[in-house]
This record gives structure tokens, sequence and C-alpha cells, in this order.
């Protein structure tokens, strides 16, 4: 076999059509654009035009809104905590914030800080430094002899100081 042998299988490619070459070619005249009008012409389509009547996207009423003030925290709950103390990702003696959570890879990023969820059970006596925990996280972390800290929200640098 050789290079030049080399081709495309039979039909797998096809010739594009050259329109408004004459009624002959079976393409001719209008092109296969339809009659006269906008939609005869080249860049001009309305999309959503519904013939005069009022567009099903201006039917429908408009929904809901994006504060502009809301914080994203990034959320973990105790279960992975206790995964990653029994796969030695943390070590229970040391104390428990964002930083160690994105080093050991528990969590991807700390957005803007860490709040601690009340799924599943906490064995290790813990510290822990986070910047929002649910009554039952806390409950559960003191339970198993730890304690959660609390720390302030993390101030924006748009934020006038």
């Amino acid at each position: 076999m050789k290079l030049s042998d080399i081709a495309d299988n039979a039909g797998s490619r096809k010739k594009r059509m050259r329109v408004g070459r004459g009624i002959g070619s079976g393409k001719g005249k209008t092109a296969g654009r339809g009659g006269k009008g906008q939609t005869a012409r080249s860049g001009v389509r309305i999309k959503g035009f519904e013939g005069g009547q009022m567009p099903l996207h201006r039917r429908l009423p408009k929904r809901g809104f994006n504060n502009i003030f809301r914080v994203e925290y990034a959320e973990i709950n105790l279960d992975r905590i206790q995964d990653a103390i029994n796969s030695k990702l943390i070590d229970a003696k040391d104390t428990l914030n964002a930083e160690s959570l994105v080093k050991a890879g528990v969590i991807r990023r700390a957005k803007a800080g860490v709040r601690l969820l009340g799924r599943g059970e906490l064995k290790a006596k813990l510290t822990i430094e986070v910047h929002g925990a649910s009554k039952t996280a806390i409950a559960a972390v003191e339970k198993a002899g730890g304690t959660v800290k609390i720390l302030a929200p993390a101030k924006d640098e748009g934020e006038a100081a």
C-alpha cells in the first residue's frame, strides 16, 4: 500500500450544491430560500418571531433574582472529616481550618470560608476553626470532646474598611 492509494470511502464526502445557477440545476431562481421577504434575505431573521403574536418568551412571567450580597461557603460534613482522619490525610491533633482542609485535599477551595455541617459521626477529638457551623455539627464535635471556633466572616476587597 502506498500513500497515494489512501482514499475516503465512497460517498463519505458530499460535494456542496451550487445554488442559483439556473432552473436546470434544481436550485435556481430562489436558490432554496422560498419566496420573497425577510427570510429570503441574508443576515436578517427575527428569532422567536411568532407572526405578530406575543412571543412565548415575553408571555411567561419573570422569576427570581440574584442576591449580590450572597456569601458562598465551602460546605463540609463531619463524615468527610472523619474519613480524612481515618485515611491519615488530616492529623487529629492539629487545628482544623480552611487552609489545612485544602492542603489535605478534603475540599477543593475555601471560597468565602468553610461551613461545617452535621451529617455523619465524629469520633476524633478536634479543634476546628470555621466561618460557620450548624448547631448539630457543633453539638457532635463537642460530644466527641472537641471545640468549634466560629471565625468572623472574611471581608471582601471591594468593601470599605
